[in-house]
């Protein structure tokens, strides 16, 4: 088993501020949603889930993005740090997708009158989320660490096509789903596109603070198994 040189990590400065500018960031989005913005005027106080809906969905593409491009990285230097970031993302990924796949239905229910339907947008998502949970199914097979990596890393690139496929599903068929960004950008009142932006980076500070504990808790998982190896040879 290849090793990372690696003591096991420290939670550090550097994580606790950006664990306090998550929190404050968390915390001005929840202020700018439920009391600055304006109560949308057709679909009620439920659209107030949309900020944070598209900011999860946004996000969901991120972490897939990452695992895409740690998982080239892996099989260019073969480093298991790439891996196990690729992993973290993965995990987080479908965390961040799962709460998509939630808030979506229900926000669709009083303004579709369902809480599902097979529209495009929606079963690509529900696609890309079961792509996922099979990369991690993969992950926990049996074999060795550097096979189940290199089977993985090939998976998180090949399974990321689904990503351009569901965003531009909206684009590609006919869909219920609203297309909330434009070639021209958003088309939202500036209070609501206000209240989006700090949603996103809400979003956004959280993803990258629990990925970056993810990461920490990989590299310390590694490290013990590396010593665990180590102290069983010296015996």
């Amino acid at each position: 088993m290849k090793t990372i040189d690696v003591t096991v990590p420290k939670k550090g400065l550097a994580v606790e501020i950006l664990g306090g500018l998550t929190f404050v960031m968390v915390l001005l989005s929840l202020w700018a949603i439920f009391i600055y913005v304006p109560t949308e005027r057709v679909m009620g106080i439920v659209q107030k889930i949309f900020y944070y809906h598209v900011s999860l969905g946004f996000n969901t593409f991120l972490a897939f993005f990452i695992v895409f491009i740690y998982s080239i990285l892996y099989l260019w230097k073969r480093d298991f740090y790439y891996d196990i970031v690729a992993h973290a993302a993965a995990e987080v990924g479908i965390v961040l997708c799962s709460l998509v796949l939630i808030t979506g239905p229900i926000w669709a229910k009083p303004i579709w009158g369902t809480w599902w339907t097979w529209d495009a947008r929606l079963t690509t998502t529900l696609i890309l989320w079961m792509i996922y949970i099979a990369y991690l199914m993969l992950r926990s097979a049996a074999g060795s660490d550097a096979q189940k990596a290199r089977y993985a890393a090939v998976f998180g690139i090949v399974g990321f096509v689904d990503v351009p496929i569901v965003y531009f599903s909206i684009h590609w068929w006919r869909t219920i789903h609203p297309v909330v960004i434009k070639a021209s950008g958003m088309s939202l009142a500036p209070e609501m596109k206000q209240t989006m932006f700090i949603s996103l980076a809400a979003i956004t500070l959280l993803h990258i603070f629990i990925l970056t504990l993810r990461v920490k808790v990989g590299l310390a998982k590694h490290t013990l198994e590396g010593l665990k190896i180590k102290l069983t040879a010296g015996h």
